[in-house]
């Protein structure tokens, strides 16, 4: 193995990976931003509603091309079928759920390798925001949101919105309309682009030259060992306090060091050492899909809103705040919950929205499988994906549980009312008896002096 410093190290990566990999990345996605941006200012021109969707249906189709040249045929007849049913069914009230048993089909035929696989993988992403474009409107119209079935160019002007038919993320019927409308370019749009577009950028980065490399390297779990080619001469235990960390990460370095150092039969160090190491290894292989996603996610951000949609209309101005991943959300969760919503918010919302809430007549463990499956479906069927869905269903069921909120368990007298009367001094629901003990509600206690008038002697009766 060569022998180089870490200054060398990081010298070489910068040259031979970061600026390649992000000059890799915009010349595979200027295209599309170019597009994004002539119909952004096309819509701005005031031409009639018509041409507006037809427009964006040609930006669709070429971005289409552009990525998957002849294999876009899969993603077209899709869009054909799903219109088809929409017409036979115009008068129906379930087209919501026709269109799914629809797409189900489709869908199945596809991961039964009656195409090939390869091309069939190649087309899955811009197939899913077909599909969830096509449900979506379908339980619209069933629900009454959308007040009539769109004409076949709004359709698809609406399946085949440049701003999301390529990257996503999903947008509803209503979303769509309002951004063919054209609406003023302004600053906070601009800046919300430049930003999702450098998140983007640093997310394909990050993917690419720093995930692979984070333990071996940026936080070395051996110390230099991998930069340099020569042992570390061994040091006894009393040489843990001339230890000087050659990294930030100066706890986790220095545990490491002593489990290398102090001899591994005292206290199972080794053993702990081994196993703090596989969990590092595996998530070091996990940090490089987290960032990829988080790259797509940014970058339909900045698609979606270069395009003209992602925002609320407020009082004097409109806000662009579309968001589609919460990173420190996934990478520092509260709950398993938390992890699944702010990996792909408006996925969430959709399955939320079109999937759980239409099968909750199931019973809730049972929506919330059929919400799995049906992520699942749309992302390909396979057995690791199958189980890492079917045990985030388990989990997040478990926890959705045990961890609901419990309701207020103290309602407390107004403070205009007299603290006498038995009316106004309820303690209503089951209250702990630690919390009604003459300390704490007698006279001189916090609770007396925030409550003057409810103290120990004048509680007429408490439920336990």
């Amino acid at each position: 193995m060569a022998t180089f410093s870490r200054q060398e190290f990081f010298q070489q990566l910068l040259q031979g990976c970061l600026l390649p990999t992000a000059q890799q990345g915009l010349d595979q996605i200027w295209l599309l931003l170019t597009i994004c941006l002539a119909c952004r200012l096309l819509w701005r021109l005031g031409l009639p509603s018509y041409l507006k969707h037809a427009s964006t249906v040609a930006g669709g189709f070429f971005s289409l091309y552009h990525f998957f040249q002849l294999h876009m045929v899969w993603v077209v007849l899709l869009s054909l079928l799903c219109y088809l049913v929409l017409f036979l069914c115009r008068h129906s009230s379930h087209r919501g759920v026709f269109l799914s048993v629809t797409i189900l089909i489709y869908l199945l035929m596809g991961e039964m390798h009656m195409v090939d696989t390869v091309t069939w993988h190649k087309m899955r992403g811009a197939q899913m925001i077909v599909a969830m474009k096509a449900v979506s409107l379908g339980f619209d119209l069933d629900r009454g949101e959308v007040g009539a079935v769109p004409s076949p160019v709004e359709f698809m002007g609406y399946l085949y919105f440049v701003g999301t038919i390529v990257f996503g993320p999903w947008i509803s019927f209503h979303s769509y309309l309002q951004a063919v409308q054209g609406r003023p370019l302004s600053r906070r749009w601009l800046q919300k682009v430049a930003r999702s577009l450098a998140l983007a950028l640093l997310c394909l980065v990050l993917s690419t030259c720093v995930g692979p490399y984070l333990f071996p390297y940026f936080i070395p779990l051996d110390g230099d060992r991998l930069l340099r080619n020569k042992k570390r001469k061994a040091r006894g235990v009393y040489g843990l306090f001339a230890y000087q960390p050659l990294t930030p990460c100066v706890g986790l370095e220095f545990w490491l060091s002593v489990c290398a150092i102090v001899n591994n039969e005292v206290c199972g160090c080794h053993w702990v050492r081994g196993t703090m190491v596989r969990w590092l290894r595996a998530y070091e292989s996990a940090v490089s899909f987290h960032f990829s996603n988080y790259f797509v996610g940014f970058l339909s951000e900045a698609t979606a809103t270069l395009a003209g949609a992602g925002f609320t209309e407020e009082k004097d101005h409109l806000e662009w705040d579309l968001t589609v991943s919460k990173p420190l959300n996934v990478e520092l969760p509260r709950s398993m919950v938390e992890v699944v919503t702010s990996w792909n918010l408006p996925m969430s919302y959709w399955l939320n929205n079109y999937v759980f809430k239409n099968a909750l007549h199931l019973g809730t463990f049972s929506a919330v499988l059929v919400t799995y499956a049906a992520s699942a479906l749309l992302h390909g069927f396979s057995f690791h994906l199958a189980a890492v869905l079917l045990s985030l269903a388990f989990i997040t069921y478990v926890e959705h549980a045990n961890l609901t909120p419990l309701p207020p368990r103290i309602y407390p007298s107004p403070p205009e009312a007299p603290g006498s009367d038995p009316q106004c001094l309820r303690l209503v629901e089951t209250v702990p008896s630690r919390l009604f003990t003459p300390a704490s509600l007698g006279e001189g206690s916090a609770w007396a002096t925030l409550h003057p008038t409810l103290t120990l002697k004048n509680v007429t009766s408490v439920s336990i």
